[in-house]
């Protein structure tokens, strides 16, 4: 291995270094992708909703990409200087693989965070939601009580008052028509 190595011109050196290097750290990085480590944020984590956070949007340049742009340069250089390509025509077609490389992963994995779900409960998603009464509710917003009601694909029991002229009761069938400010569900009986 070492003769071959050494046998090598310092222009090949530089490509077979600069594949093998980013090869190995392009597999770490996917690696920690698919399993959830994430190396780009090393901050920690904030259980917290920020109003108009969207996300992470689509990075051309990034850590991962950079890799990503090495280890196809340099197997593309590799490829070309073994086809008996010279200088010229080895770097151009090198570096324009690496970018359609970044293109490519950068495309990937902006895809990739939008299949990521929060799971942070937004109550404004239970208007107009049909749900069952769980704990009996007091008539004019005397008492609070519970319903059961199918929130974001997810079945919960939510605290509830109504302006009904009676108490509703467990098993009754009701309609979210509001949510208070204080998160509270404003319901009205199905069917009056």
């Amino acid at each position: 291995m070492e003769q071959w190595f050494e046998a090598l011109n310092s222009f090949e050196k530089i490509y077979w270094i600069t594949a093998i290097i980013s090869s190995i750290i392009l597999l770490i990085l996917i690696i920690m992708t698919f399993i959830g480590g994430d190396v780009e944020d090393m901050s920690g984590d904030i259980d917290t909703d920020i109003d108009g956070d969207s996300g992470v949007g689509f990075q051309f340049l990034s850590f991962k990409n950079l890799m990503g742009f090495f280890t196809i340069f340099g197997w593309t250089g590799i490829s070309c200087l073994d086809s008996g390509l010279s200088k010229g025509p080895t770097i151009a077609i090198s570096v324009i693989c690496g970018l359609l490389m970044m293109l490519a992963m950068a495309t990937l994995f902006y895809y990739l965070s939008k299949l990521q779900s929060n799971g942070t409960l937004k109550l404004k998603n239970a208007l107009n939601q049909i749900g069952e009464v769980y704990l009996t509710i007091g008539a004019n917003r005397s008492k609070i009580g519970k319903v059961s009601i199918n929130v974001q694909g997810t079945l919960r029991e939510l605290d509830a008052l109504t302006e009904e002229e009676r108490d509703l009761r467990q098993g009754d069938v009701v309609k979210v028509k509001e949510v208070a400010d204080n998160g509270i569900l404003i319901v009205e009986l199905l069917n009056n």
